[in-house]
């Protein structure tokens, strides 16, 4: 087995551990949030309403179209990774180095697994915001070292740039209702408006003291 078809399985499989590691989350939030005092969730409710229309706001074609955005930008993004990491030294001496940056292989190791680990959470549309960021991060870099090596050469910059509007497309407009956020961020928030509701019930109910008139006779 190669060594990028490694890398691959390990980078789909670290993700889907995150993947089912959240949704676990999911079902035990309403019971850890209950014991935490509520001007922190009061902040975190307050955002609520944006992450919801991030995650929900586009239509069903809209949303198809985005998962068809999501599985390209990622699916080809991950051959990038893999090539960075199969041999890390060779792409920190061509690419890292003209960027004239202290640990080239450090910048090497970093660049490969932003695209290899950003592209499965771009795929499954989990932590869509932070797969999109560093997949964009990547692609900045890459175009500054192209256009200060070779100029603005179009047919070096084209494929840079496509990557590059893809994952901004990601990120501005999140991954659609086909997606792993759509699915537990929602869920989630639900979970801390039972709880934060609760909690104000509970807050509001006082001991009402009562005065009993012991010579008073049946």
């Amino acid at each position: 087995m190669s060594t990028s078809t490694l890398l691959e399985l390990f980078g789909g499989f670290m993700a889907a551990c995150v993947a089912l590691w959240f949704f676990a989350m999911n079902r035990y939030v309403a019971i850890d949030i209950t014991a935490t005092k509520s001007a922190p969730l009061a902040g975190l409710m307050a955002v609520a309403p944006a992450v919801r229309a991030y995650l929900q706001r586009p239509g069903l074609l809209a949303s198809v179209g985005l998962l068809l955005l999501r599985m390209s930008i990622g699916g080809l993004m991950i051959h990038h990774g893999q090539e960075k990491l199969a041999d890390p030294q060779q792409f920190a001496n061509t690419y890292v180095a003209s960027l004239h940056l202290p640990f080239p292989l450090f910048f090497s190791y970093a660049a490969g697994f932003s695209e290899l680990i950003g592209s499965w959470l771009v795929i499954l549309g989990l932590l869509t915001p932070l797969g999109a960021l560093a997949l964009t991060g990547t692609m900045l870099v890459a175009a500054y070292q192209h256009i200060s090596t070779a100029g603005f050469n179009i047919y070096v910059l084209e494929l840079v740039l496509l990557y590059l509007g893809g994952s901004l497309a990601l990120l501005f407009n999140g991954p659609g209702r086909f997606s792993f956020d759509a699915g537990i961020v929602p869920a989630m928030l639900d979970d801390l408006s039972v709880a934060d509701f609760s909690s104000q019930v509970t807050s509001e109910l006082r001991p009402i003291p009562v005065t009993v008139n012991s010579s008073a006779r049946g």
